[in-house]
């Protein structure tokens, strides 16, 4: 990068390396950002929790109605491919 004798980068080198230090601020950036939505987001489910706490209750009870539908469909679907395969 610096020339040895000179003690001078050159132009080109200079460039390069701003270039990639505007790629990895760039890229620093969109991870704040990211997390700054995904702060805002838990804020938010913290503020309407506490407010409604019948909510927490409600999505909870929406979790384990989901999760025993899709068993429930999982198991009738393994029925009848194993019931497709008996008949062929």
């Amino acid at each position: 990068m610096l020339d040895p004798d000179s003690g001078i980068a050159s132009c080109s080198e200079v460039s390069k390396v701003l270039q990639d230090m505007n790629k990895d601020l760039e890229k620093m950036l969109e991870e704040m950002e990211k997390i700054s939505i995904q702060t805002t987001w838990m804020s938010y489910d913290m503020v309407v929790i506490r407010t409604k706490p019948e909510l927490a209750e409600s999505v909870r009870k929406l979790d384990e109605t989901f999760l025993k539908c899709k068993e429930e469909v999982e198991t009738k679907w393994q029925e009848m491919l194993n019931e497709f395969k008996g008949q062929t």
